[in-house]
């Protein structure tokens, strides 16, 4: 259904899943494991797994131990790597150029944080003609209650809901869980 003309494929965004982004998240490991097998079966079904790398002058200092990849999620050679300094990951990056020559018009959406990098890239997708499904088990967030945010949790669980039920003309979001996901076109 995306309004991107042929573009019929799907791609597999990983994205911030970094030592100071995950660190202390709720569920760190239970989404990092949905997160390393939604990857696994992208590779075994041939499905472009992109990921995406936020920096920043604070606590995500380019090459900084902070601004790696978890231990438990490794790139392959091949696999494109995305940076970014905003929180949609098509802001002023090549991630756009990326899926146009992988013929994607699809994106399944994995990773950190629910509330800015994950939210911000639904909507930068969506808005640019992607279908857009967020993988509901696949993101957490920090706890920025101190802040005046609800609970993790809650935030998490918010996002998922209205993802849900996000559509527009030609195209349409949706949450699953990793277990649900199809990389086959949107029905």
């Amino acid at each position: 259904m995306t309004t991107l003309p042929d573009r019929p494929g799907t791609a597999l965004l990983v994205i911030d899943v970094q030592n100071g982004v995950v660190e202390g998240a709720p569920r760190r490991d239970e989404v990092i494991a949905n997160i390393a097998s939604l990857v696994d079966r992208a590779r075994t079904e041939d499905v472009p797994v992109i990921w995406v790398q936020h920096s920043d002058d604070g606590g995500l200092k380019e090459g900084s131990e902070a601004w790696q990849y978890v231990s438990e999620l490794r790139r392959r050679e091949g696999e494109p790597l995305v940076h970014k300094r905003y929180g949609d990951s098509f802001e002023d990056t090549e991630l756009e150029a990326l899926l146009a020559e992988r013929g994607v018009g699809r994106l399944v959406v994995s990773g950190a944080q629910s509330d800015a990098c994950i939210r911000s890239t639904l909507h930068g997708g969506f808005v640019r003609g992607y279908d857009v499904t967020l993988v509901g088990d696949a993101h957490t967030t920090e706890d920025l209650t101190q802040f005046g945010a609800p609970a993790p949790e809650l935030v998490i669980a918010h996002t998922n809901l209205y993802w849900g039920f996000q559509k527009a003309p030609g195209r349409r979001g949706g949450t699953v869980d990793t277990a649900e996901v199809s990389f086959g076109a949107a029905e």
